[in-house]
């Protein structure tokens, strides 16, 4: 069957679409012989191999999906040229090749989504399913009502109006207080900067939800598989039989 190249790369665990069009583009790929260096190159599945980095792309791999608690201080990424601590380095040696849904910054914490399904990946990370995710900030000081309308209703980030989010105010005093926040994009930073702009430095950042998945009592760098029930609401979510 013809495929994209990425797609293939995607549904094999590579990496996402988006990681594996960089990949493609920098000439790590080869079908075959040939170094494919074209986005939007499709394949037959069933008759081509395909190499990354001279190493065989296998179909056999079995697909992982993970939740994890993240702990602030360490990267969503799984390998850093200068040695700081990934969150590669919070599963265990055995396990396979998983890449993130997503990102969380260094200082925050919380929810974080774990698969090889390249598909479901995608799907999870593009604007167009608006895929819900659930935060818990302390901000400096008390907000006010004006502040937390102009949350709810979107910011100017970068020239760039957010969209609409829910608010609630959970805790308070003059010095700091406790926010929760459901968003449905997924802008850098952009609790942090959405916070900042009505005048209330984030202090503390957790995710708690992402995709109807619950963080619950999961420890701070524990993780979890993702159990049937919660999979088919992902699958059924962003449309994937």
């Amino acid at each position: 069957m013809k495929i994209r190249l990425n797609k293939f790369l995607s549904l094999t665990g590579v990496a996402s679409r988006r990681e594996a069009d960089r990949l493609i583009a920098a000439g790590r790929v080869r079908v075959n012989t040939q170094i494919v260096d074209e986005l939007g190159h499709k394949i037959d599945d069933e008759r081509d191999v395909v190499y990354v980095d001279g190493k065989k792309v296998r179909h056999e791999e079995k697909p992982l999906y993970l939740l994890l608690n993240k702990p602030a201080g360490y990267l969503v990424t799984l390998k850093d040229p200068f040695k700081r601590r990934t969150i590669r380095d919070l599963l265990p040696a055995s396990m396979g090749r998983v890449f993130p849904v997503g990102r969380l910054d260094l200082d925050s914490q919380g929810l974080l989504l774990l698969t090889n399904d390249g598909e479901l990946a995608y799907r999870l990370s593009h604007p167009r399913f608006k895929v819900k995710k659930v935060y818990v900030a302390k901000v400096h000081g008390e907000p006010t009502e004006e502040a937390l309308s102009g949350l709810e209703r979107g910011v100017y980030l970068e020239g760039k109006r957010t969209a609409p989010a829910k608010v609630s105010l959970l805790a308070h005093n003059p010095k700091s207080s406790i926010l929760r926040l459901e968003i449905y994009e997924g802008r850098k930073r952009e609790v942090r900067k959405m916070c900042q702009a009505v005048g209330h430095n984030v202090l503390d950042l957790k995710r708690i939800g992402f995709a109807g998945l619950e963080l619950g009592k999961l420890k701070p760098g524990a993780w979890r598989p993702v159990e049937p029930r919660e999979l088919r609401k992902l699958r059924e979510l962003v449309k994937l039989s």
